[in-house]
């Protein structure tokens, strides 16, 4: 008696004194899913997520009768239940005086499991409430959060979803297809500008070195070893020291791309003939003075200045890889890191055992010179883009999508004249000239002369609103272009008024967002949000799947999905009768998209405050569904529950993603969300 009576003045006083019935879903979090233990068992997880300085009640422990969290089933469902919720996390324990007792908290995370029995032919919707307490800031908070979940027997996918599961979770994917597509990844990164232009250099040093075929092999072998070092192990730390958004936010930090942007200007220019570009007389020293005592560290030496000259390329080719090391998956990353640099270090090591032919080839006359002019245009045009990034970051819109093709006409149609031989440069020879002494053009200077024009020529109608789909990844986005010509075009900027028994018109940061909305939207019509919790909204609204579109403003490969993938006429009536798409800007951080003060917060997975749009909508990519690339599409129920299990990556084979969104409809229908 006297206990009943010391909690009902307990119950009374928290209800008359201090609690605070306004609560706040954002202040403490729920993520929902089932895992299948074996054929008979699954275990439904509740991971509660409690903000900064609240206190989140555990379940109900001995001598507390007042102050706790409790979760329950609808007693149609008593059947599934195998055992009681048994809670996991780091609890802590206090004195409570305001109910005379010692109360259970949690101030991060909680894990609550439940084990439900399924058979193999068992399929419900799993009915429950969450029914929780947290204290902040002397007040004390009573919430509900009704859940319901789909539970399936999740029997391994044979033939055609199997395959499809397969191939949108590199996770699942053996470690040899890791290596291979690394590999070739690795090859694809010799070809760019900021890889080859390091080859004169690692040219010029193995020569001066290697004065013997013994010592030429040891070199090459200290070289290409200190390439697969520095790639794998850097790489590799980077990623688990700055977590797994590192890389994608130094390719796409504006801050970063103006210095890539600086880096390739300075290259063009250099291999224009304006200037050569040496490594500073004391690091050329220190090299030289390490060779001779050793030679090892001069050559690793060498080998880090190719992985910091070329990281702006090669960076977002081996990103995705790197993902995998920040969530617990260690030889995936390892594996493919090693295949890149293993190919990045192979022609390397080749050069270095072969040096009397990289003379040969550095002696080999004027179409050499020719080669280097022609990268010296290619990284100007490339110069632009990391510049085209930054604006597109910061929302400058000083360098627009007609400024930036006008800018690549001059540059190809100059390369074009340059290649008739009509165009010359410091360090240019004459023509070679034929049997009557007359300079003449080879066929193949021809052909690529003609490739550049045709390319300059393409890009033309482009000033004028043409979409050109074959660029269309490297082109700032349509909603940048301030002229139009067709009434098609003219129709662009107008084309998100939605019809009467459409979806809503997105509100929340449109405005600034409508400008980075690619052609295949604004062309077609459809509606896309850009913000998870109002497109949440409005999902639930219409009763549709919601599709989350991580993607970036500088990311190409989102450009590529949108362009071959999504205007296919089967993908496109899908995605605007079926779905409600928000697309999740994750490189938007630019002042215009900054949030307010009060929805500012730390992220512990990207180590950083989370201030802007992009910031927010990264965090909730890594945070809650485990990835940090782009493109990424997940499909969720009204419950914010997953309806395919591993998303889908960037794979531009519409069959595949028509299978996608058919089974993601059809998993929506069957939870009846």
């Amino acid at each position: 008696m006297k206990k009943f009576v010391r909690t009902a003045l307990a119950l009374c006083f928290l209800l008359l004194g201090s609690f605070s019935w306004a609560s706040d879903s954002a202040i403490v979090r729920f993520d929902i899913n089932t895992v299948q233990l074996n054929d008979k068992e699954q275990v439904l997880s509740i991971k509660a997520i409690v903000s900064p300085d609240v206190k989140l009640y555990g379940l109900q422990q001995p001598g507390n009768d007042v102050l706790f969290s409790s979760i329950s089933f609808d007693s149609v469902f008593k059947g599934y239940l195998a055992g009681a919720v048994h809670e996991k996390g780091k609890m802590l324990k206090e004195m409570d005086s305001s109910v005379a007792s010692t109360v259970s908290y949690y101030s991060d995370t909680v894990l609550w499991q439940q084990k439900l029995a399924v058979s193999v032919d068992d399929s419900f919707i799993l009915k429950g409430t969450i029914n929780y307490f947290y204290k902040k800031n002397e007040e004390y908070v009573p919430g509900e959060h009704p859940f319901k979940i789909h539970i399936a027997n999740q029997r391994p996918e044979t033939g055609d979803a199997a395959i499809t599961a397969t191939n949108n979770s590199i996770e699942t994917k053996s470690l040899l297809w890791i290596f291979l597509t690394a590999f070739a990844g690795g090859l694809l990164a010799l070809l760019t500008p900021c890889v080859y232009s390091m080859i004169p250099v690692t040219v010029s040093f193995f020569t001066k070195r290697s004065k013997t075929k013994k010592e030429g092999i040891r070199n090459a072998l200290y070289y290409s070893t200190s390439i697969v070092f520095i790639f794998t192990l850097l790489g590799f730390l980077i990623t688990l020291i700055f977590g797994p958004a590192a890389l994608n936010n130094l390719a796409t930090n504006w801050i970063a791309n103006l210095v890539f942007f600086a880096l390739f200007l300075v290259f063009g220019i250099s291999f224009l003939g304006a200037f050569e570009i040496t490594l500073p007389s004391s690091w050329s020293t220190k090299a030289d003075s390490q060779a001779g005592t050793g030679n090892f560290l001069g050559i690793f030496f060498m080998a880090l200045t190719l992985a910091v000259v070329s990281f702006s390329c090669t960076g977002p080719i081996i990103g995705n890889l790197l993902v995998l090391a920040a969530k617990g998956s260690y030889w995936g990353p390892l594996t493919g890191m090693f295949g890149f640099s293993l190919a990045l270090a192979l022609p390397f090591a080749l050069f270095a055992f072969f040096p009397s032919k990289l003379n040969m080839l550095g002696k080999a006359g004027g179409w050499l010179n020719a080669v280097k002019v022609t990268l010296g245009f290619l990284e100007l045009a490339l110069a632009l883009k990391f510049l085209s990034n930054a604006d597109l970051a910061k929302g400058w819109r000083f360098l627009d999508r007609e400024i930036f093709i006008a800018c690549w006409i001059v540059i190809f149609i100059l390369l074009g004249i340059y290649l008739l031989g009509k165009l010359k440069f410091h360090h240019d020879d004459e023509l070679p000239k034929n049997d009557f002494g007359i300079p003449y053009l080879s066929v193949k200077r021809l052909f690529f002369a003609m490739a550049s024009f045709i390319f300059a020529v393409y890009m033309i109608p482009g000033l004028w609103g043409a979409p050109l789909k074959g660029i269309s990844a490297f082109v700032p986005p349509m909603g940048t272009q301030d002229f139009t010509a067709s009434a098609a075009s003219n129709s662009i900027h107008s084309s998100n008024n939605v019809l009467p028994d459409g979806p809503p018109h997105p509100a929340k940061y449109y405005e600034q967002m409508k400008i980075y909305e690619p052609e295949v939207v604004t062309k077609y019509g459809m509606v896309t949000y850009f913000d998870y919790k109002e497109a949440l909204d409005v999902a639930r609204k219409l009763k549709k799947p919601l599709m989350l579109d991580f993607t970036g403003i500088n990311c190409v490969n989102c450009r590529k999905m949108e362009g071959q993938v999504w205007s296919d006429p089967e993908v496109m009536k899908r995605l605007k009768e079926d779905f409600v798409i928000v697309s999740l800007y994750v490189d938007v951080h630019n002042d215009n998209v900054e949030l307010p003060k009060n929805e500012q917060y730390f992220s512990k997975a990207l180590n950083k405050q989370v201030e802007t749009l992009g910031d927010k909508n990264a965090d909730l990519q890594v945070t809650k569904f485990g990835a940090n690339t782009q493109p990424y599409y997940f499909f969720l129920d009204a419950n914010e529950n997953k309806l395919v299990g591993d998303g889908y990556g960037y794979d531009p084979d519409i069959s595949k993603f028509l299978q996608l969104l058919d089974k993601a409809k059809e998993e929506y229908k069957k939870r009846g969300s």
